[in-house]
C-alpha cells in the first residue's frame, strides 16, 4: 500500500539526509506527459520536468516501449567489457546532429557531472595543459570538479574544499545588470593578463544559457567573440548543453542559435527521456586524445538508457518537437511578458525559446534580488496545481521547464496559475 504524503514525509526525515533538498513537500505517485499526481491524488502541471529532463514529457509511450524491448535483450554489460548496438547507433546519430559533416565522436556516461568531468579530461589530454576557465553563475555539477567549475558559492561549495586546482572564473554577460558581452570579453582578456596565460588554458566551458544560474543568455555576440578568441589561442571550447540541449532553447542545441561550432558538447538531462544518460560529443581528433582505458565507467552508456535516447531522437523528428518548442516558448513568453507589465516585482524576464524565467526584485532595482517573493510565488503555484522551481545566484528567479509536448491549453492554464500566485504573493 502506498503511503500518503504525511507518512512519506516522516519516513523521509528519518531516512534521508538534510543535505538532499526537495523543492516541494510532495511525493509523486504517477505521471504522464506534462501532468503528475501525488500520493494524495492531487493533480499538478509539472513545469519542472525533473529539472529539464523530460522535454518529451513523463512516460512517453515510445520511450517506455523502447526500454521494455531493450530490457528483454541486454539490460547491462558495461561497454568496456562488451559493446552493444544501441550505444554505437546513438553515438552515430549525435555525431551527425552536433558535428554535421565533420568527424565527431561520442562517449556516453551516466550523469551530467560525469560528462563535464570527462570533457575536461579530454580537453586537458588534447592540449596537455591544465587550466580551465568557467563563468560566474554557471552550474556544472556537484562532484568535486563540477563544484569547482560551478560559479556559485551557496549552496554548492559549502565547506567541501579544498576544491580542484587550475580552475578560474570570469564574469558572464548580463545586460540587465549593465554588463555587456564586450565587458565579458574584456574581463576574460584581463584574466589572461593577470592570472593565467592562454597557452596554459586547456578549455573554456560555458552554458549558452545559464540554467541554475538564472537563465541568463550568453547571446550571439558573446558566443561568436568567445569562439574567435578560443580558436586564436587553440583553446578547446566546451558548450555545456546539459540543460539547454534537446529543444529547450528553441533550437536542438543552444549553441546553434549563435551560429558557432564548439569543440566539445556535454549532453544529459533530456537526452534519454528520464533515464540516466549523459555524453560528450566532440571533434574526433580531440576526443581521441586520451589513451585507451582513460575513459569509461561501469554504468556509463547503459543499454536501457541508450535505447530510450534513440526513442527520444525519433520522437523529436516524428513529432517535430523543436518546432513545437518554439511555439510553446512564444505562448509562454507572451504570457509572462504580460505579467511583467502588470507586476512591478518582476524585474526582467530571462531566457529564450521555452526556457523562461522571471526575476523578482525589490523597488524595480536589479541589484535588490527578492528571493522571498520568488519562494512565495513557487509555493502559491504549487497550492494552485503548478510545479515550478527557483534559480539564480540569489535564488530570486522562478524558472519554467515545461515539457515540449505541453499543449497550448496546459500552457494557458499554467500562465493563469502563475499570475494568480504572483498576485497572491504581492498581497501578502
Amino acid at each position: 500500500m502506498v503511503m500518503n504524503t504525511k507518512e512519506l514525509a516522516l519516513a523521509r526525515s528519518k531516512n534521508v539526509p538534510v543535505g538532499v533538498v526537495t523543492a516541494h513537500p510532495i511525493f509523486f505517485d504517477r505521471a504522464l506527459g506534462s501532468e503528475a499526481w501525488d500520493t494524495d491524488g492531487k493533480r499538478y502541471l509539472d513545469f519542472v520536468g525533473g529539472i529539464g529532463v523530460l522535454n518529451v514529457g513523463h512516460n512517453h509511450p515510445k520511450v517506455v516501449a523502447a526500454v521494455e524491448k531493450q530490457l528483454k535483450r541486454v539490460s547491462h554489460a558495461a561497454f568496456q567489457v562488451a559493446g552493444y548496438d544501441v550505444y554505437v547507433d546513438l553515438a552515430a546519430r549525435l555525431n551527425k546532429m552536433v558535428g554535421g559533416m565533420d568527424a565527431y565522436k561520442t562517449i556516453f556516461l551516466t550523469t551530467g557531472a560525469e560528462a563535464v568531468e570527462n570533457a575536461i579530461k579530454i580537453a586537458r589530454a588534447h592540449r596537455n595543459v591544465p587550466g580551465v576557465i568557467a563563468f560566474r553563475g554557471g552550474f556544472h555539477g556537484r562532484t568535486l570538479l563540477g563544484t569547482t567549475l560551478t560559479g556559485m558559492s551557496a549552496p554548492y561549495k559549502q565547506n567541501f574544499g579544498p576544491l580542484a586546482g587550475d580552475v578560474y572564473h570570469t564574469p558572464y554577460p548580463d545586460p540587465y545588470l549593465g554588463f555587456s558581452s564586450k565587458d565579458a570579453i574584456q574581463a576574460l582578456q584581463d584574466l589572461f593578463a593577470t592570472q593565467i596565460s592562454p597557452d596554459r588554458v586547456a578549455a573554456i566551458i560555458l552554458e549558452p544559457v545559464q540554467g541554475d544560474g538564472g537563465f541568463r543568455e550568453a547571446g550571439r555576440e558573446f558566443m561568436q567573440a568567445l569562439r574567435e578568441l578560443t580558436q586564436q589561442h587553440g583553446i578547446v571550447l566546451i558548450c555545456d548543453e546539459i540543460q539547454t540541449g534537446f529543444g529547450r532553447t528553441g533550437e536542438m542545441f543552444g549553441f546553434q542559435a549563435a551560429g558557432i561550432q564548439p569543440d566539445l558538447v556535454t549532453v544529459a538531462k533530456s537526452l534519454a527521456g528520464g533515464l540516466p544518460l549523459s555524453g560528450v560529443v566532440g571533434r574526433a581528433e580531440i576526443m581521441d586524445a586520451p589513451a585507451p582505458g582513460g575513459l569509461g565507467g561501469t554504468y556509463a552508456g547503459s543499454p536501457l538508457a541508450c535505447a530510450a535516447a534513440l526513442a527520444v531522437l525519433d520522437i523529436f523528428e516524428e513529432e517535430k518537437l523543436v518546432e513545437k518548442g518554439r511555439q510553446l516558448g512564444e505562448i509562454l513568453r507572451s504570457g509572462v511578458d504580460a505579467l511583467a507589465k502588470k507586476f512591478s516585482q518582476i524585474g526582467t524576464v530571462r531566457g529564450i525559446g521555452p526556457m523562461i524565467a522571471l526575476e523578482f526584485v525589490l523597488d524595480n532595482d536589479p541589484f535588490k534580488p527578492d528571493a522571498s517573493f520568488a519562494q512565495a510565488v513557487i509555493d502559491g503555484c504549487r497550492e494552485r496545481g503548478l510545479l515550478v522551481i527557483k534559480c539564480g545566484i540569489h535564488r530570486n528567479n522562478v524558472r519554467l521547464l515545461a515539457p515540449l509536448t505541453t499543449s497550448m491549453e496546459q500552457a494557458e492554464e499554467a500562465l493563469d496559475i502563475l499570475g494568480a500566485a504572483i498576485s497572491g504573493a504581492a498581497d501578502r
